[in-house]
């Protein structure tokens, strides 16, 4: 016998592959160790996010193997963890209004 579950309209999160929360898990360890603080994120404005997930996006595009120099962590990992910010901020300024 099934049991009913009313799932309609609800976010199907298993869907998401697993290895993009991985790589943007690898690259806030990298931040938090360097910044000492993992709420430092929220403290930037979201164009500097912004920025950096262009910067990292022209390196993955020019080079799809590029490493940051500073990190040694693959462009695109950081590109998924500036894009992850960018999402939530936009989010939180949404609620905001």
């Amino acid at each position: 016998m099934e049991i009913a579950k009313d799932d309609k309209g609800k976010l199907k999160l298993s869907l998401v592959p697993g290895q993009i929360i991985r790589d943007i898990a690898l690259v806030r360890e990298y931040g938090c160790e360097k910044y000492h603080d993992p709420e430092n994120w929220r403290k930037v404005e979201l164009r500097r996010y912004i920025d950096a997930f262009y910067r990292h996006w022209l390196s993955f595009v020019e080079d799809n193997n590029s490493i940051d120099e500073e990190s040694g962590i693959p462009h695109y990992k950081h590109c998924a963890c500036n894009m992850a910010f960018i999402c939530e901020l936009i989010k939180q300024k949404e609620g905001a209004e």
